[in-house]
């Protein structure tokens, strides 16, 4: 049996709600220059179910020691609810805020089936963009090319027409428009 080290936590969802986490990760300082400061990673988990509701448990690989921000989004029919989070890892306990945190996020549409806008990765292929199905809440896997240019790897999504998609983009406070 293979064994998992990191930190894990759990979440009982109500019936016809899904959640999805993801970490955000702070850009290390020597790839700062060429890199967004802050990427997210989903979190990975299990799920069983409990009477109506699911219980889902969510792995965190590599934890900071300083603990991790959290990005909680929950899908529900026609409506996404977004929280900020916080897992102290010395305790193993997530703390959500108890108030909105304001947070842009973007629905996207289109009626021809296109290609969605060209982002950069960073050295471990981690992104500051992701862009979520919310009928499925998976996450539209972007196609990854190398730019001769710019010698850099860099991605595009592409997006069905007809369908509604959220994206999330983690910008520094200083590069918010």
């Amino acid at each position: 049996m293979e064994e998992i080290f990191g930190k894990h936590f759990s979440i009982t969802e109500p019936e016809n709600i899904n959640t999805v986490i993801y970490k955000v990760n702070k850009t290390e300082k020597e790839f700062l220059d060429k890199s967004p400061k802050f990427t997210m990673e989903r979190l990975e988990y299990s799920e069983e179910y409990v009477g109506n509701n699911k219980k889902k448990t969510f792995f965190l690989m590599e934890p900071a020691p300083e603990g991790n921000q959290l990005l909680i989004f929950s899908f529900g029919k026609d409506k996404i609810v977004v929280n900020n989070g916080f897992l102290e890892t010395k305790t193993n306990l997530v703390k959500v805020s108890n108030t909105p945190v304001p947070m842009k996020f973007q629905t996207l549409y289109n009626e021809n089936e296109t290609e969605y806008r060209d982002f950069e990765y960073t050295p471990n292929l981690k992104r500051p963009i992701t862009i979520i199905d919310p009928e499925t809440t998976e996450e539209v896997k972007p196609k990854l090319y190398f730019d001769e240019k710019t010698n850099e790897v860099r991605g595009k999504c592409t997006l069905q027409a007809q369908k509604t998609y959220v994206m999330i983009e983690l910008k520094d406070k200083k590069s918010r428009s």
